[in-house]
C-alpha cells in the first residue's frame, strides 16, 4: 500500500481488508473481491443490480477486469467518485486496491486526484498521469483503461 496523497491510498490484492469507521475501502476487482460481496462464481447476468458494484459501509466494491478492449461502464467511474468523495469529504482515509496494484486502483486515484481533489492536472488523461507518474511509478495501465479514460475523461464527473 502506498499512500499518493494525504489519505490516499493505492495497493494490490495483498492489501485489501474490510472498510471501517474512518477507513472506506475500494475493491477495484471481479475476482475474488466483487465476486465475493455479491454472492456468485464466474460470470453476473448485466441485469443483476449488483453488476457493476456493491456499496456496503466504507466498502465499494467494483466489478472491474482489466481487458484489453475497454469494456468499461462510465456508470462504474462515477459512482467511484461519489463513494470516494464522501468518505473522503467525511474524513476518512481511502485505500483503493485491485489484484496488482499497477492499472485498475491507480487509475481511479488517478481520477480522484485530478477531478474531485484537484491536486494534478485536470486537462487530459495524458496530462494527469504525467503528474500521477511522478507519485506512483509503478503505474501500467492497460491498454483498455487507458483507451476508455482517454476518450471519455470529459465525461467523466
Amino acid at each position: 500500500m502506498i499512500e499518493v496523497h494525504t489519505r490516499l491510498n493505492v495497493g494490490n490484492l495483498e492489501s485489501c481488508r474490510a472498510g471501517s469507521p474512518g477507513f472506506a475501502v475500494v475493491h477495484a476487482c471481479k475476482s475474488p473481491c466483487h465476486q465475493n460481496s455479491v454472492g456468485y462464481w464466474g460470470s453476473l447476468p448485466s441485469h443483476h443490480p449488483n453488476y457493476l458494484w456493491l456499496e456496503r459501509p466504507q466498502n465499494l466494491y467494483l466489478n472491474m477486469i482489466d481487458p484489453s478492449l475497454p469494456l468499461f461502464k462510465i456508470e462504474s467511474f462515477r459512482c467511484f467518485l461519489e463513494f470516494a468523495t464522501v468518505q473522503y469529504g467525511n474524513g476518512a482515509t481511502l485505500l483503493i486496491h485491485c489484484n496488482q496494484g499497477e492499472s485498475c486502483a491507480p487509475s481511479l486515484a488517478l481520477l480522484f486526484l485530478a477531478k474531485r481533489l484537484q491536486a494534478i492536472p485536470a486537462g487530459s488523461f495524458l496530462e494527469a498521469k504525467e503528474a500521477f507518474l511522478t507519485v506512483y511509478p509503478a503505474y501500467r495501465p492497460g491498454v483498455g483503461i487507458e483507451q476508455f479514460l482517454t476518450k471519455q475523461w470529459a465525461e467523466i464527473r
